[in-house]
Formats: C-alpha cells, structure tokens, sequence
C-alpha cells in the first residue's frame, strides 16, 4: 500500500508528464496552408506538367506579393524576368487575367525556388525568411534577377 505522501507524489509526476506531454504536443510545427490556384485555372502545358511544377505555378500565380520579392538566379534576368514570380507569370491584365509565362516548365532552378519558398512559409517562416534562405543557397548559380 502507498502511502498518502507517496501517494501525492505519484500523481503529481502523473501530472508534469501529461502537462509537458500536452505542451510538446501543441509546440510541434503546425503547418500553415498555402494559397494557390486552382488547377482548372492553369495552361494545359501546366496541368499536364509533373505535380511539383504544377504546384509551382499554382503557388505564384496566387501569391504574387511573395513572389515578386522573391529572386530567381537561373539566369532568366537576361530575358527580362525581374523576379521569381516572372517566370510564371508574364502579365496580369485589368480584369485580373493572367498570361502564364512557360518559362518555368523547364527550369529545375524556377521550381526548386519556389518550392523551398513553399515549405517554408508551410513551415511557419516569413517570406523574409525565405528570401535569405533563397539567396544563400542558389546564389552560388548566378546572379539575381531582381534589379
């Protein structure tokens, strides 16, 4: 039989393990989700594209704010992009109407990027974030595009 002390002082462990057990549970990442585009809305040449480019393009498309802040070091500055967000997006007319650039369909360095831009931002970074890590890693390809 356990005494009244020790009896306590079991469930007062009962206690601290459960209420650490329950803090580490709601400390864990929590995914954030991404706004993207609806498939339906994208080129063919996109839908039939494999799903990280589709994504990809899903991705820019909605989030033109993040994306135009975010640099591209494939070299596409020579053809005029100004961003990441350009090698998805040539133009965005009055009505909201955007012309696809197809730029991305066959660039790894385009995709990588906004990938890593996705998981972070999924991963509770901010786009700021995001930049720095994008700079850092794929600098070492070229230059920015962004002037």
């Amino acid at each position: 039989m356990l005494s009244r002390t020790n009896e306590l002082l079991l469930l007062s462990l009962v206690a601290i393990l459960l209420t650490t057990s329950i803090s580490a549970c709601s400390a864990q990442s929590q995914s954030t989700e991404l706004h993207m585009m609806p498939l339906g809305e994208m080129p063919a040449e996109v839908q039939s594209a494999p799903m990280t480019v589709q994504a990809a393009y899903q991705f820019n498309a909605a989030n033109p704010g993040i994306m135009q802040d975010i640099p591209c070091y494939c070299g596409c500055g020579d053809i005029g992009h100004t961003s990441n967000y350009d090698c998805y997006v040539s133009s965005v007319d009055e009505q909201g109407s955007i012309t696809f650039d197809n730029h991305a369909l066959g660039c790894s360095i385009c995709v990588d990027i906004t990938q890593d831009v996705m998981r972070m931002l999924r991963d509770g970074k901010t786009p700021q974030d995001a930049r720095a890590y994008i700079d850092a890693t794929y600098s070492k390809y070229g230059t920015s595009n962004i002037p």
